[in-house]
């Protein structure tokens, strides 16, 4: 007796709609896209309990006629393929004619179409896949979807489904996706009879996000984009400013060409272009449009569609990392047309002499002792600012560039170090500021008030009152000298007084030998010594001396994570970072007047002074309206 044996239509339907139909959600994703693909401008979407009682989605798309009507229902019957060479190329949302016969088969099912040229529609009644009534209607033109008693005849798969508040909140999330991605189409959500929203077509995704989501999250954006749509993707849409984040990637929206996906080469090239912007374990808002040619993306590698694989996935990384890191860069340029009165130099030099100094060139930077090979002390500066400029939504103060210290000039040291410029003193109590603020300087617009805690500087300007963490600020002072530093290619290394040996698998040896280059430039000085054995001479000099085979190991395994499209002078900065926090300013370091103003011009000409290298803020401003909320001046 055979042992192989055909399934049964409808068994056939129930397997497919089991791939295709995971919840309520599913069928409303599948339902709109049909809309979509149908040309409609206005969608309209009413669910009950769910979905799980009733579905009905309907479009002014250009609807169908009855031979049409009756043929969509059949398996694998599509307008959108016609031979093996659209597969390579699919710019449509749905292409695989499997979701009205899928979605028909688990429920009971009605369509009503017409054509705007038609005089009448067609409606078609469907009941668990089998196809019961066929007959005109007097529909407007387009299509209207009707799907009740989801998974009625699969009671299995309907105990899967979860409680009514749930699912619900899966089909918003669904439809939420699909109106962002689609902002010129207009979207409304009924939801248990109550209208949760009407959205018109909007000419802007900026619209579209306000409408959605709310003004106070568009303000939280910037706007991104790159790429130029042939080789490279076109990026464009919107990103969370650096301090913008979630602890999941709910927020972290991405089309392609339309199409809500999920991608694990978007998602690292969005964490590579924020970088020390965003704290460990947190995740970007955005919303993230990738416009590309079909034939170099494959949407068809999941069954609901929802990933998609890249015929170049470097390009699309590089893409979109570089076009991060402009939009952040961008936002920081913003700055200088934000605030005005800032110090000149001639005003800087008239002030200096009237607090009985010189009038000239402002001190060089001080400098940082750490081993080095060259000697048993090598001096690291400090300070290389580079141009400064603030976002629109920063702190009320600034500096104009020609104000900051030149590293070429002949300067003298200022003695800011890296242990407390005072002798030690009992701290006072934290609410105490650690000197009037009759001793500290006053910056063009922007005046400190004092140091609080001995951690938080203080700071008003003319939005509000400004609060700047002096250890935040130094770690990030001192972490992008190092990174200047190891950018221009300098090593920084420390020999080692006797070399280690170090045995390494033929895989990580293999390994060690093709970047042997990479790992010099970040300091790690290796010699073969044959077989899978390698000569440790340097360390970076930011490094712990105790375990260096296991240090090493640590760093061959980040590397090989990151893989090829993360920069190889990102290997030691998690490293630095660390070195930097050890190092830097601390809480209770009390800090004179002149090394406040120094630490604040650094900070200002870093290129992201707005985060420590651990991605948490170094400045918050509490501005006057929300002063005068708190104390009940306004509502």
């Amino acid at each position: 007796m055979s042992r192989i044996a055909l399934l049964s239509e409808t068994v056939a339907s129930q397997v497919a709609a089991g791939e295709v139909i995971e919840r309520p959600a599913s069928v409303v994703k599948e339902l709109v896209e049909n809309a979509l693909d149908a040309g409609a401008r206005q969608i309209a979407v009413h669910v009950q309990r769910g979905g799980i009682a009733l579905i009905r989605v309907s479009d002014d798309g250009h609807g169908m006629d009855r031979q049409d009507a009756l043929l969509c229902l059949e398996r694998h019957a599509t307008s959108k393929l016609r031979t093996g060479r659209d597969l390579a190329a699919i710019a449509t949302m749905g292409f695989r004619g499997e979701a009205l016969p899928s979605i028909a088969s688990v429920s009971r099912f009605r369509l009503v179409t017409r054509e705007p040229s038609s005089l009448a529609g067609t409606e078609v009644l469907v009941n668990g896949g089998k196809v019961e009534t066929v007959r005109d209607a007097g529909e407007a033109p387009g299509t209207l979807v009707e799907v009740r008693s989801l998974f009625f005849n699969l009671p299995a798969r309907r105990k899967f489904l979860r409680t009514e508040e749930t699912e619900s909140a899966h089909v918003e999330a669904t439809l939420h996706a699909l109106a962002l991605g689609n902002a010129g189409v207009g979207f409304t959500f009924v939801r248990d009879g109550r209208t949760v929203y009407q959205l018109p077509p909007a000419l802007r995704l900026g619209d579209r996000v306000r409408d959605l989501c709310g003004p106070a999250q568009l303000e939280e954006l910037l706007e991104i984009e790159g790429g130029d749509g042939g080789a490279r993707p076109l990026v464009r849409g919107y990103i969370g400013k650096p301090g913008v984040s979630r602890s999941s990637r709910s927020s972290q929206l991405v089309w392609i060409n339309g199409r809500p996906v999920e991608n694990a080469t978007v998602n690292h090239a969005l964490r590579e272009g924020y970088h020390t912007a965003l704290m460990k374990g947190r995740h970007p808002v955005t919303f993230l449009f990738l416009n590309m040619d079909p034939a170099a993306v494959d949407v068809n590698v999941h069954p609901a569609k929802r990933e998609v694989r890249f015929h170049r996935p470097s390009e699309v990384h590089a893409t979109i990392a570089s076009a991060v890191r402009r939009a952040l860069e961008s936002a920081r340029t913003g700055w200088s047309g934000a605030f005005q009165g800032a110090l000149t130099e001639k005003e800087e030099g008239e002030r200096r002499k009237e607090e009985g100094g010189e009038a000239g060139p402002i001190p060089a930077e001080p400098e940082l002792a750490l081993p080095s090979s060259d000697g048993p002390l090598a001096r690291i500066s400090l300070y290389q600012p580079l141009p400064t400029s603030a976002p629109p939504d920063a702190p009320d103060f600034a500096l104009a560039p020609e104000s900051l210290p030149s590293p070429r000039a002949e300067q003298s040291p200022l003695p800011l170090s890296l242990a407390p410029a005072v002798p030690p003193e009992p701290a006072p109590a934290p609410s105490s500021l650690a000197a009037p603020p009759s001793s500290f300087p006053s910056l063009g617009n922007f005046r400190v008030l004092g140091v609080l805690a001995q951690l938080y500087i203080l700071l008003e300007g003319k939005a509000g009152l400004v609060l700047v963490d002096q250890h935040a600020a130094h770690e990030r002072i001192l972490f992008e000298e190092f990174r200047r530093r190891l950018e221009a290619g300098e090593t920084i290394a420390q020999r080692l007084l006797l070399p280690v040996t170090l045995e390494f698998g033929a895989r990580d040896a293999e390994w060690i030998q093709r970047n042997l280059a990479d790992l010099r430039h970040i300091g790690f000085e290796l010699e073969p010594f044959g077989g899978g054995t390698y000569k440790l001479e340097a360390l970076p000099p930011y490094l712990p001396l105790d375990a260096p085979q296991q240090l090493l190991r640590e760093v061959i395994d980040e590397l090989k994570a990151a893989g090829a499209d993360t920069p190889r002078l990102r290997l030691g900065e998690e490293m630095i970072a660390k070195t930097v926090c050890r190092h830097a300013i601390k809480a209770n370091d009390q800090l004179r007047p002149p090394e406040i103003e120094r630490l604040l011009r650094d900070l200002l000409a870093c290129e992201l002074p707005y985060c420590c290298p651990h991605g948490r803020p170094t400045m918050i401003q509490l501005s006057l309206a929300e002063l005068e909320k708190r104390f009940g001046r306004r509502n």
